[in-house]
C-alpha cells in the first residue's frame, strides 16, 4: 500500500541516480522539489511537471529555498571521478554538502538520505564486507577520499554523532551555523557500487568505445567480484532508506545483491551490443605497478586528465569487489526488483537508441 505523500527535496535530480529516484518519487505520488544550476539540461524535470529551484550546493538561499516545507532531502548530488584534486571534490561533497545539513536541519525535515558509495571501503580484495567494517582513513583517489568525509560529516548531524573522526570534516563543522547540541537530524546513509543504467552519459558510452576499439582489457582474469547496482535498484533501496523508522542513523551497502564477474558484466555489455567479447588480460600485479607509475607520472606533470591506468581503475579492473547487503535485505526487506542482466538489457538498448537518434539527426 501507498504511504502518506510526502514534499522531498532532492539534490543532482538531472543526473543518473537523481533523475531516478525523482521518477522513482513521482511514481510513489509524492510531491517533487529538485535543486538545478541554470546550465544544466532540465528537458526531463520539465516534462515531469517537478518544482526547480534555481541554484547549487553553495547557494544558501536555494537550499533554504529547497528545504522549507519538505519532509524528506535526498542527496544525490556529488562531483565524481577518478582523477583530480582533494579540494575541488571537497568542495561539492563535504563543504557544500555541510550547507545542506545545516539547511535540512533548521526546516526540521523528518529524515535525510544521503547517497554515499561502497567506494569508502579500504582499496582492498573484498569478500562479503559489510557495514561493520569501517571506511578507510586512507583511500586510494580523491574522490573515495571526500566520500568518506562525507559520510562522517553526515553521521555527526545525527543526535548520536560520528563513530569516528576526520580532521577535514572537524574543520567543516567549525563553518555550521546549527550549534552542536542542535544537530539532531535524522539521517540514513546508502552505499551503492558501480551504478549503470539509462540516462548514463559516462561510464557506459566509455566502455562501448573501448570495446568497439578493441583495446579493453581485464586486469588478472576478470573471474573477480564487480559491486554493481541498476539505477532503478539504487531508487527503490533510497526510498527504502527514507521511509523504514529502523534505518535512522544507519548506513547500508547496495548492489544487484547476486554475484557478478567482472568478465560477466563486460561481456554482457559486449554482446548486447553487438561486439565481440573481450579476452585481452593484463597480469594483476602488473597492471597494479603500471597504475602506481603512470598515476605518479601525470602528477608529477600536473595532468588535468587521467592516465589510461590509475589506481582507481585498478581497484574498479583489478580487485575483487564482494560486499554484503544482508543489512539492507533484513532491516529495509530489500529485494532489487531487477536482474543485473535485465538492467544491462535496459540499459544498453536505451543506449544504442539514443546513438542510433544523434546519428541520424548529425546526418539529417
Amino acid at each position: 500500500m501507498p504511504g502518506p505523500t510526502r514534499t522531498i527535496f532532492i539534490t543532482g535530480g538531472t543526473g543518473l541516480v537523481g533523475s531516478h529516484v525523482v521518477e522513482e518519487a513521482l511514481a510513489r505520488g509524492h510531491k517533487v522539489r529538485v535543486l538545478v544550476r541554470g546550465s544544466s539540461d532540465t528537458r526531463q524535470l520539465d516534462a515531469w511537471g517537478v518544482e526547480k529551484v534555481l541554484g547549487d550546493l553553495e547557494d544558501t538561499n536555494a537550499l533554504a529555498q529547497g528545504v522549507n516545507g519538505a519532509d524528506w532531502v535526498i542527496n544525490c548530488a556529488a562531483k565524481v571521478g577518478d582523477w583530480g584534486d582533494l579540494d575541488d571534490f571537497r568542495r561539492l561533497n563535504v563543504d557544500a554538502l555541510q550547507l545542506l545539513l545545516d539547511a535540512a536541519t533548521k526546516a526540521k525535515v523528518s529524515r535525510f538520505v544521503h547517497v554515499s558509495s561502497l567506494g569508502v571501503y579500504e582499496g582492498r580484495d573484498h569478500h562479503g564486507t559489510d557495514e561493520t567494517t569501517p571506511p578507510a582513513l586512507n583511500s586510494l583517489d580523491a574522490y573515495t577520499r571526500s566520500k568518506t568525509e562525507a559520510e562522517l560529516l553526515v553521521l555527526a548531524y545525527r543526535p548520536e554523532g560520528p563513530a569516528t573522526m576526520l580532521p577535514y570534516v572537524e574543520e567543516a563543522l567549525k563553518k555550521s551555523t546549527v550549534p552542536a547540541a542542535e544537530r539532531k537530524l535524522d539521517v540514513a546513509i546508502v552505499r551503492p557500487g558501480f551504478i549503470y543504467g539509462e540516462r548514463d552519459r559516462t561510464v557506459l558510452p566509455k566502455l562501448l568505445t573501448r570495446l568497439r576499439s578493441k583495446v579493453f582489457a581485464y586486469f588478472g582474469s576478470g573471474q573477480q567480484a564487480l559491486n554493481c547496482i541498476y539505477v532503478k535498484n539504487l531508487a527503490y533501496g533510497i526510498f527504502l532508506a527514507a521511509e523504514t523508522p529502523a534505518a535512522s542513523g544507519q548506513v547500508y551497502n547496495l548492489t544487484d545483491g547476486e554475484p557478478v564477474t567482472k568478465r560477466q558484466f563486460v561481456g554482457t555489455v559486449a554482446k548486447l551490443a553487438g561486439l565481440t567479447e573481450p579476452t585481452r588480460k593484463i597480469p594483476r600485479p602488473i597492471a597494479y605497478w603500471l597504475a602506481k607509475g603512470m598515476e605518479r607520472r601525470a602528477r608529477r606533470k600536473k595532468a588535468t586528465e587521467p592516465p589510461l591506468i590509475n589506481m582507481a581503475r585498478y581497484k574498479f579492473l583489478g580487485l575483487n569487489l564482494d560486499y554484503s547487503i544482508a543489512k539492507a535485505r533484513t532491516q529495509l526487506g530489500y529485494q532489487p526488483p531487477f536482474t543485473t542482466q535485465q538492467g544491462l538489457e535496459r540499459a544498453v538498448a536505451e543506449l544504442l537508441a539514443a546513438e542510433k537518434a544523434n546519428s541520424a539527426a548529425s546526418n539529417a
